[in-house]
């Protein structure tokens, strides 16, 4: 059997907050290593720091102190090329869709920006159009019928699924779901999750809960 390579790896990463006695250890020393593919679960309680350590991972945040790891090559997010270049392999899905989203554009204008991320600035418009189609019919919803929406017009389940569809497009190597469907319906939150796992199943990318 042949072992998986690493795809994330963390080590010794600390999170404190404030100074002196304001100081607060959010995150205390964790070590990880997730292999490619994987579906792993980070366990804690609310407010035990799963949400600092994932804004961690995604480099919007500092570290106090440890080291991360990407395809076994140290983490170097220092210039803002190597950022965006990061983002191309890390994305990730919140718990509140509401966040997650420039209220001022329109979802079109959200697909558009996901296409000219991966390389697809130069497309003809009638490509886009194609692969903004699809990802809507990923996730069960009508592109056609969303170009000139809002994402304060739709519900926090149709928000989700938005999120995903722009998972869809942006097709990451590793997906941070930080709770994403603990502000939603039960009916949503089933659909959400069979999603993820249709999407970490046609993608092979590496989903962390």
């Amino acid at each position: 059997m042949t072992e998986k390579k690493s795809c994330l790896k963390g080590v010794g990463l600390t999170k404190v907050f404030g100074l002196g006695r304001n100081k607060n250890m959010a995150v205390d020393h964790v070590d990880f290593d997730f292999a490619e593919g994987e579906i792993v679960s980070i366990v804690g309680e609310s407010g035990s720091g799963k949400t600092t350590l994932a804004k961690m991972l995604l480099g919007l945040i500092n570290t106090t102190e440890g080291e991360i790891y990407f395809k076994s090559k140290k983490r170097d997010i220092r210039s803002q090329k190597a950022k965006k270049e990061y983002w191309t392999n890390i994305q990730a899905i919140f718990q509140d869709p509401f966040s997650s989203y420039n209220i001022f554009n329109k979802i079109d204008a959200l697909f558009l920006d996901c296409i000219n991320m991966r390389g697809g600035k130069k497309l003809p418009y009638e490509k886009k159009l194609e692969m903004m189609t699809e990802a809507c019919s990923f996730v069960n919803l009508k592109f056609a019928e969303l170009t000139n929406k809002y994402p304060f017009e739709l519900s926090g389940g149709q928000m989700q699924r938005l999120m995903i569809a722009r998972i869809f497009l942006l097709k990451p190597q590793i997906l941070l779901a930080d709770e994403p469907t603990s502000m939603i319906d039960a009916c949503s939150r089933a659909t959400i999750l069979d999603m993820l796992l249709k999407l970490r199943n046609d993608t092979g990318m590496t989903i962390i809960f």
